[in-house]
């Protein structure tokens, strides 16, 4: 006989107290919940229920043996429940937070695509530079652009993008370039409110030292995008990703401030919260957003 059965039926004769309860939640006959429990008991070699004329109940084994078959059955229900799931269409609301500056000028323009693509998906998307807490706030999933704080969540690598001190030529010609890390401290800098480590930039030097460069700056927003909008207007050297500053660099917009640097990369990740499961939306969104940016990364943007 089917092991699984053998344990259902014995759960079931438990749940109900009684063969004939249990066989009528089963759609079995009552008999053939005896022979399933009987055949169990034969094969453990131990009377797992007590059975007398008015009531059944179960042995000290046999209620120790329920509560680890009742969560074995749970586990196969759950099992079946997943494949179920993972094959119908994706759908439903999916609550994603991303990162301002990615979100602004790298997911929205695309965002259009996916919807096309799954109809019955509705996107409620949450623009926070701030980390949010998942399973709390309802997200399904978040893009995150750095490094990875939390190690209970799934992470799923999208691409790269580099990390460069840019300002304007009109800047440089006023005043001057930094040669080395140390100039720095001379110039006027450009800074994220969001970032937790305040006024402070961590840059690698040629020798591949990490070095900190901290000034109070010309202008503290929470914004790159108005970062690099000042960066253009000659106010001072901003230290941004490759994906705000590429098109700007093209043009000639700005320029690198110290070339001769190691180049800094950062991962941006898709991450969800525990669990084996991605929903189907989820998974559906994910994929897309790495064909999306396969190509993209760390420079080319």
């Amino acid at each position: 006989m089917d092991r699984l059965t053998e344990m259902e039926a014995f759960a079931t004769v438990v749940d109900q107290g009684g063969f004939t309860d249990a066989a009528r939640k089963m759609g079995i006959s009552k008999s053939a919940v005896s022979k399933h429990v009987s055949a169990l008991e034969a094969r453990l070699g131990a009377r797992l229920l007590n059975r007398t004329t008015r009531r059944v109940s179960p042995t000290e084994i046999g209620l120790a043996y329920y509560d680890r078959a009742r969560r074995v059955l749970t586990d196969a229900g759950e099992a079946d429940a997943l494949v179920a799931a993972m094959q119908t269409a994706p759908s439903g609301v999916l609550r994603v937070s991303v990162a301002t500056d990615f979100g602004v000028n790298l997911l929205s323009p695309v965002l259009g695509d996916f919807l096309r693509e799954y109809p019955d998906i509705t996107v409620s998307m949450v623009l926070n530079n701030q980390y949010v807490e998942l399973i709390s706030e309802g997200f399904d999933m978040a893009i995150r652009v750095g490094e990875m704080d939390d190690s209970t969540l799934r992470a799923r690598k999208l691409t790269e993008t580099a990390r460069r001190m840019i300002g304007a030529p009109s800047y440089f010609q006023k005043y001057g370039r930094p040669l080395k890390i140390d100039d720095l401290n001379d110039h006027k800098l450009l800074h994220y409110s969001s970032q937790s480590s305040g006024n402070m930039w961590k840059i690698t030097a040629p020798s591949g030292e990490r070095r900190q460069v901290r000034s109070a700056g010309w202008l503290t927003v929470n914004d790159g995008q108005s970062l690099l909008n000042a960066a253009i207007a000659g106010l001072g050297i901003a230290y941004l990703p490759s994906f705000l500053y590429a098109d700007a660099m093209r043009k000639g917009l700005v320029e690198e401030a110290i070339p001769g640097l190691p180049m800094e990369t950062q991962g941006i990740y898709a991450v969800c919260p525990p669990g084996r499961f991605t929903q189907p939306k989820v998974r559906a969104f994910i994929d897309f957003l790495l064909s999306n940016f396969a190509d993209k990364g760390p420079d080319n943007w």
